[in-house]
């Protein structure tokens, strides 16, 4: 850093998931003073003023996880928008990446004769799981869904920011959520591993995990943040003058 900047940190797990934190260790280097909160969706956030020069963040964690997949959604109901909470009704409206007013009109004509529901939602994933091609470095902070779906290509942020889109011009609550997803019980993927993103909607009376990316119930899932889009849980934030230098996430079964 040029100059003193604040910044905001997401990496511990949330407390209210399926996981359970076992230990966790956090250190600066330098050594600097830690504020710690939860936000408005009540993820767990640091907050820290980053001196002038190099700062290196480290954070360890032990987590135990259930050993079995993501519960199957799919066969959920849908409900009328009526019917839906009304602290969750933001979650059908358009965010900063996810332009669902914008996506409206391609989101019936593609979805509008499946099943409503988690079907409709697996199928929303199935689409962009099949039309959209991970690769990274195909996008950039101010990549937004309709871009994703411009480009035809994009990373799992991207992929779970389409999805969103879609359901939420289906009349659909969604949100976004990031968090460590380990290869367990699938191939070891050789790529050095990254922070993770999927999705999560309100269908049948609760919230039902689903991942445009890997298109998979998958085991082993530890969720960080939640929030409209990626704007609302990004793993860093400055406010101020920085440059991010490099990042190691990694993920060892135990």
């Amino acid at each position: 850093m040029s100059a003193p900047t604040v910044a905001t940190v997401q990496v511990r797990p949330r407390s209210d998931s399926t996981h359970q934190l076992v230990t966790e260790t956090w250190s600066t280097q330098p050594p600097v003073a830690i504020d710690e909160y939860a936000d408005f969706y009540g993820n767990p956030v640091k907050r820290l003023v980053m001196p002038e020069g190099p700062l290196v963040l480290k954070y360890d964690a032990v987590v135990a996880v259930p050993d079995e997949p993501d519960q199957d959604g799919t066969g959920a109901a849908q409900g009328a928008v009526d019917e839906i909470p009304g602290e969750l009704l933001h979650f059908t409206l358009p965010s900063r990446y996810c332009l669902s007013d914008v996506l409206m009109g391609m989101a019936w004509e593609l979805f509008g004769a499946t099943a409503p529901g988690g079907a409709r939602v697996q199928a929303v994933c199935d689409w962009v799981h099949d039309n959209i091609q991970f690769q990274y470095g195909a996008s950039n902070p101010l990549t937004t869904a309709v871009d994703v779906l411009e480009q035809r290509k994009g990373v799992c942020r991207d992929l779970a920011h389409l999805a969103i889109t879609f359901c939420r011009a289906l009349n659909i609550p969604a949100r976004y959520v990031f968090g460590y997803l380990p290869d367990l019980y699938v191939p070891a993927n050789p790529d050095p591993m990254d922070f993770a993103a999927w999705i999560e909607v309100y269908v049948g009376g609760r919230w039902w995990t689903f991942d445009p990316r890997n298109n998979a119930r998958r085991v082993g899932r530890v969720l960080i943040g939640r929030g409209r889009d990626a704007l609302d849980v990004a793993m860093l934030t400055t406010f101020g003058p920085a440059r991010f230098r490099s990042m190691v996430v990694w993920a060892e079964e135990s």
